[in-house]
């Protein structure tokens, strides 16, 4: 049984072991989705803000975020690859939760896979969490691993 097939699979990625984890999901049942896999991952500029660093530093440390985000979708891209799975890659940059329903929503893709990063129960009530945010405000079908 095939759960997609030509459809868009956007698969965010932020370099944990949770999501290290969906990946080999992904890839261990490679033969449900027979679709374009588009590997996303998205720099938290938020994060990265910091008042008390000057400016050209505040630079250098947005263009080195990017090189690593850069490198790692290229290198679970290549995961997919080696899978025989067909493989986008995508760099941007914003708040992770809404990028992800953003690019989701607007370029209709037709499946989101991502891990959740088991903070817990009440932690992601209280403060919600990226794998919640996206549950509740994409319009297409949400797999979680």
């Amino acid at each position: 049984m095939v759960l997609l097939r030509n459809g868009k699979i956007l698969v965010p990625v932020d370099g944990s072991t949770t999501s290290a984890r969906t990946i080999e999901m992904i890839i261990e049942n490679h033969e449900h989705f027979q679709s374009l896999l588009t590997v996303l991952h998205v720099i938290d500029v938020d994060r990265l803000a910091y008042r008390m660093i000057p400016d050209f530093q505040v630079e250098m440390v947005e263009r080195h975020a990017r090189n690593l985000g850069q490198a790692l979708v290229e290198k679970q891209a290549g995961l997919f690859r080696e899978a025989g799975l067909s493989v986008a890659t995508r760099l941007e940059a914003g708040p992770p939760r809404e990028v992800i329903c953003r690019i989701a929503n607007e370029e209709g893709f037709h499946l989101v896979i991502l891990s959740r990063r088991g903070s817990g129960v009440i932690r992601d009530v209280l403060f919600g969490s990226v794998s919640n945010y996206v549950l509740h405000h994409v319009a297409c079908p949400v797999l979680l691993f």
